[in-house]
């Protein structure tokens, strides 16, 4: 198999987490996943231990490369990446923070020829630095490497939040069992959703696209709505009326004032937003190829289907 550099094959994924594992679920389903083209980076066995992570991926043919994002050098991470042709890194900040710079700096010291780096969330270009969230900071730190040099073609797939996360009791939006909604700053202001499954699948149509996107940031959706309208939405689902609770601005920063280490309420001030963190559906490339995705009513049929 030839790379784009004669002398680098073969896909990494970094991590086989949720997102990991739908990334390489994707690039299997499009054929990008042949013997010996993909590999999966993951944390070394303990006590000799290979987790299931490691177990699952070996079971479908994918190669694994054991480091410790967490300790490993810049040099290290280098030597580790230097195979490879593209590289897919879907862990975030388990290493602490430092560590999207660290894979960024490594992946571009090892001459790697396309990277999609940890960016499957918010539009860091628009929501800048100061937002209150480090870890954004970071990310647009990220950008700020890969744009200062050509060496490495990169591709930022914009996502939004993952589905699940609207749903998590510690972010404190939608309450289903006790049929509360809570807007973020103004009811007016939205939000962009996707799933896991579905940015696998986005990801992996992306890489295969002709001609080859590069340099670029790519806008996906399962669903975008205001905050209003997931009332409404949620409503709907169950059946019945919601109460409707809107956190705003005064008092999403007096809670973090109090709780300054409170990650999750650094999370709702960041999504309190009118700009970054949505996107028009129509304007995404899984509109403009006309492919399916799983919007709020579906996700909520599956789960409560179990599905």
């Amino acid at each position: 198999m030839t790379g784009l550099n004669g002398s680098k094959t073969g896909t990494l994924v970094i991590g086989a987490g949720e997102l990991g594992q739908a990334v390489i679920d994707g690039l299997r389903e499009r054929g990008s996943g042949a013997a010996g083209s993909l590999s999966v980076l993951l944390r070394p066995p303990v006590a000799g231990i290979e987790s299931d992570a490691a177990e699952r991926c070996r079971a479908t043919g994918v190669a694994v490369v054991y480091r410790d994002l967490a300790v490993a050098s810049r040099d290290e991470l280098a030597a580790t990446f230097a195979p490879f042709q593209t590289i897919i890194c879907c862990t975030g900040f388990v290493g602490g923070a430092g560590t999207q710079r660290k894979i960024t700096a490594a992946v571009l010291q090892a001459g790697v020829p396309r990277y999609v780096p940890w960016q499957f969330g918010v539009d860091y270009d628009v929501v800048g630095r100061g937002s209150g969230q480090e870890v954004w900071d970071e990310q647009a730190d990220v950008r700020a490497m890969l744009r200062a040099q050509d060496a490495t073609s990169w591709i930022i797939v914009s996502t939004g939040m993952f589905t699940s996360f609207l749903f998590e009791d510690a972010f404190g939006v939608v309450d289903l069992g006790a049929g509360i909604v809570r807007a973020l700053g103004s009811w007016d202001n939205r939000l962009t959703v996707t799933t896991p499954g579905d940015i696998g699948r986005l990801t992996a149509a992306i890489l295969a696209h002709q001609p080859p996107i590069m340099d670029q940031v790519v806008y996906v959706a399962g669903d975008t709505f205001s905050y209003a309208e997931l009332a409404v939405m949620i409503e709907t689902h169950l059946g019945r009326p919601v109460a409707r609770v809107l956190l705003d601005d005064a008092r999403l920063r007096g809670d973090l004032e109090t709780q300054p280490g409170d990650v999750m309420a650094k999370y709702r001030l960041g999504f309190a937003r009118d700009t970054g963190v949505a996107w028009d559906k129509a304007d995404t490339f899984n509109a403009a190829l006309d492919l399916d995705v799983t919007d709020l009513p579906r996700w909520l049929s599956q789960r409560s289907a179990g599905g």
